[in-house]
Formats: C-alpha cells, sequence, structure tokens
C-alpha cells in the first residue's frame, strides 16, 4: 500500500513538471536585451547609497586607462542621483559597449545613458603602421621560408633536367625498337608530364613543410574536378591528342585535308596539331577539331589516282583518238604504274566526244600539280600531230522567222570596204 502511494506521488509530480520540459528554451532577442540592460533596478537603496562622487572618480580612472589603450577618447562621465551619462568616442561598437557594461555593473548605479560615439574618423598613422606591420610580417616569414623555397626551385630544376634526361632515353629505347615517331611523342610527353607531377609534388611538399603527398593528392584530385568544368575544351584536346598519337590515323609528314583546310603535318602535341598549309601558312588545330571531324589523309598510300576530262571532235575517230591520248600518258615521266592508265570514252558532249583519263602519280600535292601539268602538255602535242581536233564550243541558233534569219545571213555574206571613206578636208 505504501508502495503505490509513493509510485502514485511519483507519477502526479512528472506530469506535473512535464509543461516546464515541453516548453523550449527561448533566447532573448537583441531587443529584449537592451530592455533588460535599461530597465530599472529591482529595488533602489536609500540608506547607505555611495556618493555620485566616488562613483564618477572609479569610472573615471578605469576609462582613462581605456582610453590610454586606445579604446576610448574623450570620454567624460556624467552622474545623478546614480544615473550615468557617458560622453566621448569609442574606436569600435565592441568597446562602446563594454564601457556601458562597466558603469552598468558599478554599485549603487541606477541606469547608464550611453552616449559615446563612433569614431569614423580616418588616422593615416595607424594606418601606415598596419601597413608597415604587414609588410614585416611578410618578409619576416619570407626569410624564414627563403632556405625552403630555394630548395624548392632546385628540385624544380633538378626535374626539368631528369625530364630531359628520361625523354633522350625514351627515344634512344624507341629508335631501337623502330616504333613510328607519333607514338614515340606520346610516350615521351606522357613521361615528361609524370616526371613534372613527381617533381612538383617534391617541390610543394618543402616548400611548404605541413603539406604531406597525400594531402597534395588529395587537393590535386578535389582541385581537378573544378579545373576539369573550367578548363573543358583543353581536357578534350588533351585526350583527343593522346588517341590521335596512339591509333596513328596521320603522322608528322602527312598531307591532310580537313574542314577545308589543306596542309603538312609538321608536330602533334597533347593539345594541337601544327599544319603547314599549301601556300606556307601555319595554321594550329586544336586535336579535338581533327578527331570529331572526317579527315582525309592524302599522303597514307605513295601513290594517288589523277583523272581529267579530254574532248575530241565529232568527226575524229574515237578508237584512234583514245590510243594517241593513251600513249601520250604512258611518255610522261612523272606518271607512274604504267600498266594502269586508262583511257574511258565517257559521254556526248555539247560540243565533243569526252574521254575520262585516269593514272596514277605521287600522292603529295606538288606530285599532282606536276605531274597534271605534263599530262595535259603531253595529250595536246599528241593530238595535234596526229592532227585530231580539239574543238571549241559550237552554238546553233534557231530562227523561228525566215525573214530575220536571212537578213543575218545576208549581213554575214556582205563583204566588208577594207578601208572606211575618208573624210572631205575642204
Amino acid at each position: 500500500m505504501f508502495h503505490r502511494r509513493c509510485f502514485s506521488l511519483l507519477a502526479i509530480s512528472l506530469v506535473l513538471s512535464l509543461p516546464s520540459f515541453a516548453q523550449p528554451t527561448q533566447q532573448p532577442s537583441a531587443d529584449d536585451a537592451e530592455q533588460q540592460a535599461n530597465a530599472p533596478a529591482e529595488t533602489v537603496a536609500v540608506a547607505g547609497v555611495v556618493d555620485d562622487a566616488a562613483i564618477r572618480q572609479r569610472l573615471t580612472k578605469i576609462y582613462d586607462a581605456a582610453s590610454k589603450a586606445g579604446w576610448l577618447t574623450n570620454s567624460e562621465v556624467i552622474l545623478d542621483s546614480g544615473i550615468v551619462t557617458l560622453k566621448g568616442q569609442a574606436d569600435t561598437d565592441e568597446h562602446r559597449e563594454w564601457a556601458s557594461n562597466v558603469a552598468r555593473k558599478t554599485e549603487d548605479v541606477v541606469a547608464v545613458i550611453n552616449e559615446l560615439t563612433l569614431d569614423d574618423s580616418v588616422d593615416l598613422q595607424s594606418t601606415q603602421e598596419v601597413v608597415q606591420s604587414s609588410l614585416t610580417v611578410l618578409w619576416t616569414d619570407f626569410l624564414k621560408r627563403s632556405p625552403l623555397l630555394i630548395a624548392a626551385l632546385l628540385v624544380l630544376v633538378i626535374t626539368y633536367l631528369f625530364a630531359k634526361a628520361i625523354a633522350w632515353i625514351t627515344h634512344r629505347l624507341l629508335d631501337q625498337r623502330g616504333i613510328r615517331s607519333s607514338l614515340k611523342d606520346l610516350v615521351y610527353q606522357l613521361t615528361s608530364i609524370a616526371v613534372w607531377i613527381v617533381g612538383l609534388l617534391v617541390a610543394t611538399v618543402i616548400a611548404f613543410p605541413g603539406m604531406t603527398p597525400s594531402k597534395a593528392l588529395t587537393v590535386l584530385g578535389l582541385g581537378s574536378v573544378a579545373i576539369g568544368f573550367a578548363f573543358k575544351d583543353i581536357f578534350e584536346n588533351f585526350f583527343a591528342g593522346i588517341l590521335i598519337l596512339w591509333r596513328y590515323p596521320f603522322d608528322r609528314g602527312d598531307f591532310i585535308t580537313c574542314e577545308g583546310l589543306t596542309g603538312k603535318v609538321e608536330q602533334i602535341t597533347i593539345r594541337n596539331t601544327l599544319i603547314r598549309r599549301l601556300d606556307g601558312e601555319l595554321a594550329v588545330v586544336p586535336n579535338a577539331t581533327l578527331f570529331k571531324n572526317n579527315v582525309d589523309v592524302l599522303t597514307s598510300q605513295p601513290q594517288r589516282r589523277v583523272r581529267l576530262i579530254c574532248g575530241v571532235a565529232y568527226d575524229e575517230d574515237v578508237d584512234e583518238s583514245r590510243k594517241v591520248i593513251e600513249s601520250a600518258v604512258l611518255s610522261c615521266e612523272s606518271v607512274q604504274g604504267k600498266r594502269t592508265v586508262e583511257v574511258f570514252a565517257q559521254e556526248f558532249a555539247n560540243s565533243s566526244v569526252n574521254f575520262e583519263v585516269a593514272w596514277w602519280t605521287g600522292s603529295r600535292p606538288i606530285d599532282i600539280r606536276r605531274s597534271r601539268d605534263e599530262v595535259v602538255a603531253a595529250i595536246k602535242r599528241a593530238l595535234d600531230d596526229a592532227g585530231i581536233e580539239i574543238p571549241f564550243p559550237y552554238r546553233t541558233l534557231t530562227f523561228k522567222d525566215p525573214a530575220i534569219a536571212q537578213a543575218i545571213g545576208a549581213a554575214v555574206e556582205t563583204p566588208q570596204p577594207d578601208e572606211a571613206p575618208q573624210p572631205d578636208e575642204r
């Protein structure tokens, strides 16, 4: 029975205490804090009150000490029946509130009227002192770290020399194996990048002792995401260059055509390809452009087929004309593959029977132009020697009105005088 009564009393006490726990604790706002600070004291003493002069003397000593520290300027304390009025200037808002709190916590102070203003004037001397202090700290820190910076610079120089040595050794080893030049360039560039990454990590650890290789790699990994978004085109060209060098669609010295650009490939780097145009201009083409668009490799084979159209008059013998043209092409020195010279009658044109002439020559653009020039000249000479006509275009005019045709015919047949009549000088 006793235990039941104890349990009931405990339950009642918990229920009565629940509202106090259920209500969340509210932090006083700024307005509430200001009202609480300016509220009058709960009890105002009547007997044994400290004199206003003593309170003023105590606060004046405290504020004078703060003035020496630069917190307050021209501070003045006025008391009237325990009410403190503060006048003067404070350098910051925090020091202004500090002065108010000091007066409020002084014995027998009833209220505080804070009339301290903030000093908004620009002190050039103090600004100069701050700048000089900052520069002094920077210079001192630089002098302390100068041995580490010099060591990091030496590491970078050693990295440069080591990268050159590795490149030379790589080229020697790959030359002995007879690997193509584009693959050698790829291995050389990737090896140089790896050496520079290691060198930069070592230099960073030396220059900043708190930095470890794991932290540096973490920063590099986090930064690579932002760099990847910011320099998307650069990374796209980088990977396109690796694929171009690895897959070997073209090599240095090849002539290619891409997006209206024709020229000789002079160098393939990780980011771009240098192409020398046929007119001598140097074009720097991003690798992504070459990787995503159609590229015609003109010199992928040692020979290329060239075609041209040659017409003879309708009065000439087609078979005889074919033999003359074929023998003329075979006589040219620039024509390669003598058995692959082809001459076919192609079409009946407006004023001639056209032959398609095809032959093989060198694959470079200059070889094409030289061979075409030689073949055209040889065909012209051979047809002239054989008496075969290469006709001009003929046009036949038909008039519906016979009178107009007769008039034009009469005008054409009328002989023209050799000399025009001289004017009479009289």
